[in-house]
């Protein structure tokens, strides 16, 4: 990043494979192409005394934040101009000098294709999401910190139709939508109202009255996922979000939990419920130890069985090996199961391609009974060319016996 320069780190900002900066007092660390570095050449910094010193660095973001920070604050999120996200916290809660966390922006957003290509997932989950998004059902992405949540959502948002009003709504601005008509609201430290700080479920509210077509909640933290739920449930279909969980049944508890975070005192299956009817996909994300981000399973939200919100898995990342250069290998595997909205799809005369959901046992025995009627039809044709060639041969010998027989009488 030419036009910023963050004193003994800025160098850092023109290498575009690092997605990540984090300065623990004196040491430097990177996050690039996915693994974790320890810049021991780099140091942030240290006073006559030896003890660590960042306070220069710290100055100048604080210069890109346009602001004065007083002196006792103890945390910082706020925004570089290009974008990257930063999150400071001071003594005397970090005992090593200002932790400095940077998350790089990306300056161009993947694209559909570049997720295929890095292995994110294959075709056929790409073609399910589209018709997911286009065909206004609503997504939750799941995954833990670092998963590439934000990145996913991000592409799938770019099959949203330009001619709808998107609304997006984050702690910290990062979605790059191409979309024409786009609005984004953001709820940072520097966000106030009647002298407190703007938070996500304010927003969330108020964009129900902002006439909008898709709601795009970059994270359900809190209480703002009843709000979520509800707009969802009344008329406000093909909206998104993501949340911190590590499976999609996980997924399910904490919308449940944060639900209750609202103060509104509700029933378990009256919540169970609202989740059961608000969303249709939950996509799981996961980072693996090579630095690579999968998905790993896509589930359908398939209504309630008592007490209990079922869930069919759709896709199914399957791990074959670890080849040598420790990079993870596998595969995206159908499991057969058709979710229930896309026969919905196909009665208003969509063509939906069946075969992205045909399983490989399927697949298969597809396979298996195309060969066996081939062979059966080679085996009737051969059969045929037989009889024939056998029909020609003994007329032929009956000719040459009914000629023997005139010639010898």
């Amino acid at each position: 990043m030419d036009t910023v320069d963050l004193h003994l780190i800025g160098d850092l900002f023109r290498d575009d494979e690092i997605s990540e900066i984090m300065v623990n007092g004196e040491d430097v660390y990177v996050e690039k192409n996915g693994r974790i570095h320890n810049l021991k050449n780099k140091t942030a910094g240290c006073d006559d005394a030896g003890n660590s010193d960042t306070g220069p660095l710290v100055s100048d973001i604080l210069k890109l934040h346009g602001k004065r920070i007083p002196d006792d604050t103890l945390f910082l999120d706020t925004r570089l101009p290009d974008g990257s996200r930063v999150n400071c916290v001071f003594p005397p809660v970090s005992l090593c000098g200002a932790v400095i966390t940077v998350r790089r922006f990306s300056k161009k957003a993947a694209s559909p294709q570049d997720l295929v290509l890095s292995g994110t997932l294959d075709k056929n989950i790409l073609e399910f999401l589209k018709i997911c998004v286009e065909y206004r059902k609503n997504i939750v992405i799941s995954g833990g910190t670092g998963s590439g949540k934000t990145t996913l959502l991000n592409v799938v948002s770019s099959f949203i139709p330009s001619g709808e009003r998107i609304i997006t709504i984050e702690d910290t601005a990062e979605l790059q939508l191409a979309q024409g008509h786009v609005v984004r609201l953001e709820a940072g430290a520097g966000a106030v109202h009647n002298g407190r700080n703007v938070t996500i479920r304010q927003l969330v509210v108020n964009s129900l009255r902002m006439r909008p077509d898709r709601i795009i909640v970059g994270e359900c933290r809190s209480a703002e996922a009843l709000d979520m739920l509800q707009a969802m449930n009344t008329g406000h279909d093909g909206s998104l979000t993501t949340v911190h969980a590590n499976s999609p049944r996980d997924a399910l508890r904490r919308i449940e939990v944060m639900t209750m975070m609202s103060g509104i005192e509700l029933p378990v299956r009256a919540i169970r419920e609202q989740i059961s009817s608000a969303i249709d996909v939950i996509v799981q994300v996961a980072r693996f130890p090579d630095g690579s981000r999968k998905i790993v399973e896509v589930c359908s939200v398939a209504g309630m069985e008592g007490d209990v919100i079922l869930m069919s898995p759709v896709f199914k990342f399957k791990q074959t090996n670890v080849l040598p250069d420790g990079r993870i290998g596998g595969r995206f595997i159908p499991t057969g199961n058709v979710p229930y909205f896309i026969e919905s799809i196909r009665a208003g005369g969509i063509n939906v391609a069946m075969d992205i959901f045909r399983s490989e046992t399927a697949q298969v025995t597809a396979e298996y009974v195309l060969l066996v009627s081939v062979l059966s039809v080679l085996g009737f044709l051969a059969l045929k060319l037989y009889v024939i060639f056998l029909t020609g041969h003994l007329s032929n010998i009956t000719k040459f016996r009914t000629g023997e027989a005139a010639f010898f009488p």
